[in-house]
């Protein structure tokens, strides 16, 4: 059966679309986009999609499905059915897994898990050196034919500069971005920002300089094997001012932020909440507010979720022994919605920094919505305040500082190759 997504506000950044348009599509294949109403037809599914917003699903650059070897804190059929809820259709799971995603076997085994399992599409970033210990680079190329889209060793800095040159190398051949974790582990030996808020907690702090001095680095490093470097989960106003300034002469730069890092300060760790710990760390409000410029003046060019779900058993333990990171595809949208409403962005520049910007970085020719095209779409409200209950979390994570919040803006439909793989219950 043929479905019709009627009378919502279609907004597609690849194309330039801003306007009611509907939707019939058929199996896996958008067949037409049009204006004005289809007579009724008993063929056709059809969705009011009236004062929503459909768009292209989003897509997802940085998450943690944790399996294979985590799986008693995600697996990827729980990861990415909280994927489809956040109204995210393709993931870009990272290699810290156990074992390691760093050869050929673990790449195929995530792959295969996730089309028997998956709700929607994963791609497999590969790990840039074996068993992520910065000694030797990992099996790229063999990597690259089982299917890996990307190469990182996220959760740490690849710690040798010549080692990096080598991985940006391997990389520029095989046409696949550089996901750079920025972190100088001889400065990043504490649990939250260096402030006045590591100083009324007195927590060991990281200094915003163990962020900045690797992105830098990688930069160089990058520009002087004229190859692509993506720097992800960026958080510091330092950060920002030199991409800003590396870009004006260095267009292969592109970077994410994710949406702790404009909306939470570092004040959140002061009852040392311990779903308020990750890394790098909760910045300074002044921090938070250079991300926001940067994101609207198109420096930070990708919002991702760095979803990472933990077991209650890694967060109910002291700060200091408490594991890093948060559960957020389920809440990303919304969070990121908010820099509609505060003005910060429009909804046009919004989507495209959660659709097309990622495709082009992946190098996908999805990320719009287009007669031929794939069916990946998602109907959200972008007005509908909801508040977070991390019970209700499809996740296995319901490790999130947002708990409790009344958030504003909400997906209710998610479809991945025409396949309705996520309907909220009220819609």
């Amino acid at each position: 059966m043929k479905v019709l997504i009627r009378g919502g506000r279609l907004i597609d950044p690849k194309s330039g679309i801003d306007g009611l348009y509907d939707i019939l599509i058929d199996g896996p294949v958008i067949e037409e986009i049009s204006r004005g109403a289809r007579r009724p037809d008993s063929r056709i599914k059809v969705i009011d999609a009236s004062g929503k917003i459909v768009s292209p699903g989003l897509i997802d650059v940085h998450a943690h499905l944790r399996e294979p070897g985590y799986e008693y804190k995600e697996t990827i059929k729980t990861g990415t059915l909280a994927a489809v809820r956040g109204g995210f259709t393709t993931v870009v799971c990272m290699a810290n897994t156990d074992p390691v995603n760093d050869n050929r076997s673990v790449t195929k085994f995530i792959i295969d898990k996730a089309l028997s399992e998956g709700s929607c599409r994963v791609l497999p970033c590969g790990a840039i050196t074996k068993g992520l210990k910065s000694v030797e680079l990992a099996e790229i190329g063999e990597m690259f034919e089982a299917g890996i889209t990307a190469i990182s060793d996220d959760g740490r800095s690849v710690r040798s500069a010549g080692l990096l040159r080598k991985a940006l190398e391997y990389a520029k051949i095989f046409k696949i971005p550089v996901i750079s974790h920025c972190e100088d582990e001889t400065l990043s030996g504490g649990y939250v920002h260096e402030g006045r808020a590591s100083l009324l907690s007195g927590l060991e702090a990281v200094p915003a300089i163990a962020e900045e001095v690797i992105v830098e680095r990688d930069i160089a490093v990058a520009r002087y094997v004229d190859a692509p470097i993506h720097l992800t989960h960026i958080s510091t106003a330092g950060s920002i001012d030199i991409i800003e300034r590396f870009k004006k002469g260095f267009k292969k730069i592109t970077c994410d932020t994710c949406p702790h890092y404009f909306t939470l300060t570092d004040e959140a760790t002061l009852d040392y909440n311990t779903n308020a710990k990750v890394n790098p760390p909760l910045r300074s409000k002044h921090d938070v507010e250079a991300i926001k410029a940067g994101l609207r003046k198109g420096t930070i060019d990708i919002i991702a979720t760095d979803h990472a779900p933990h077991e209650i058993t890694s967060k109910d333990v002291e700060f200091d022994l408490a594991a890093s990171g948060i559960s957020g595809l389920e809440t990303a949208l919304a969070l990121a919605l908010g820099l509609v409403h505060e003005g910060v962005l429009t909804m046009n520049e919004l989507l495209a920094k959660m659709t097309v910007n990622p495709a082009k970085l992946l190098g996908l020719k999805s990320g719009g919505i287009a007669e031929g095209g794939r069916a990946d779409i998602i109907i959200f409200d972008p007005d509908l305040e909801w508040t977070v209950d991390k019970d209700l979390f499809t996740s296995k994570g319901r490790n999130t500082p947002f708990d409790g919040m009344t958030l504003k803006g909400k997906n209710l439909l998610t479809m991945v190759d025409g396949r309705i793989v996520y309907r909220d219950e009220g819609f």
